[in-house]
């Protein structure tokens, strides 16, 4: 079972996903937050295996969660999840500080399968870099 939380300032959105990653087996969510203050103090509290988390959030944005993370939580892993394209500079720093990056919009299944696979490889050791988007 992998354990997940999700981090977006968009709750129809949040409930989307809940609703697909829940709808496999091998996935449970274990919270969720709509900014990225809650979001840290949180997931400090939970330790997920893998947390999908927003670029653009009120209070402390991603790249600020990302940086707060690897200090307090490097046991998890981080899948960047952005309508925002990698490409620009913004975009660039985030998917390079994570350990995967998602464009919203992406296929549910492919979103299940990717956080499966960067919490199985993020076990047992510090994060390592993946920048593979899922299309």
């Amino acid at each position: 079972m992998t354990s997940v939380f999700l981090c977006d300032d968009i709750e129809e959105l949040r409930q989307i996903v809940r609703r697909a990653l829940e709808s496999d087996p091998d996935l449970e969510v274990v919270g969720e937050a709509g900014d990225g203050f809650a979001g840290l103090a949180a997931i400090a509290a939970l330790r997920p295996d893998v947390v999908l988390l927003d670029l653009a959030m009120p209070r402390m944005d991603g790249l600020e969660v990302i940086a707060r993370l690897r200090e307090r939580c490097p046991c998890s892993a981080i899948v960047g999840f952005s309508a925002y394209a990698a490409e620009g500079p913004v975009g660039q720093a985030f998917a390079a500080a994570v350990d995967r990056f998602v464009q919203k919009g992406a296929p549910l299944p492919s979103l299940r399968a990717c956080l499966k696979e960067v919490a199985a490889a993020h076990k047992g050791r510090v994060r390592t870099v993946t920048r593979a988007a899922v299309e």
